[in-house]
């Protein structure tokens, strides 16, 4: 497979992993049932998957390692960052409240990862 197309995957991964964190944010604050759904509940888990498995790969075919690259490390500690975030914006939070920062928190650590990989600076707001 292409690089390419293994960056396309990702790019795409990357859209629908958040669009669907968006999605679910939103049903989480209107305390939907939507929640509940089987789908709503696997397949992000099926999009992240090939997420990191596109974003391993690239890195392999592009001799790309976190500890000569400073922002590819940064964009993996945001990443753990973003999960954390996550994890207690739809789940783990125990007030509506905490749920909802952590949501918008999530989404702030989101668009640094995202500036990160489109500057390949850990600093990305240099660039504008």
């Amino acid at each position: 497979m292409s690089i390419l197309t293994i960056k396309l995957v990702h790019i795409g991964c990357v859209l629908m992993s958040y669009s669907l964190f968006v999605l679910r944010g939103i049903w989480m604050l209107r305390g939907s049932p939507l929640l509940q759904r089987h789908w709503v509940r696997t397949t992000p888990h099926i999009v992240d998957t090939a997420l990191l498995i596109s974003a391993v790969t690239l890195a392999i075919q592009l001799s790309i390692s976190p500890l000569s690259n400073t922002w590819l490390m940064s964009k993996i500690v945001a990443l753990l960052l973003y999960i954390a975030l996550g994890t207690i914006a739809l789940k783990r939070g125990k007030t509506r409240t905490i749920r909802l920062s952590a949501w918008v928190a999530a989404q702030g650590v989101f668009f640094y990862i995202a500036g990160v990989a489109l500057t390949h600076d850990p600093q990305p707001w240099h660039a504008l």
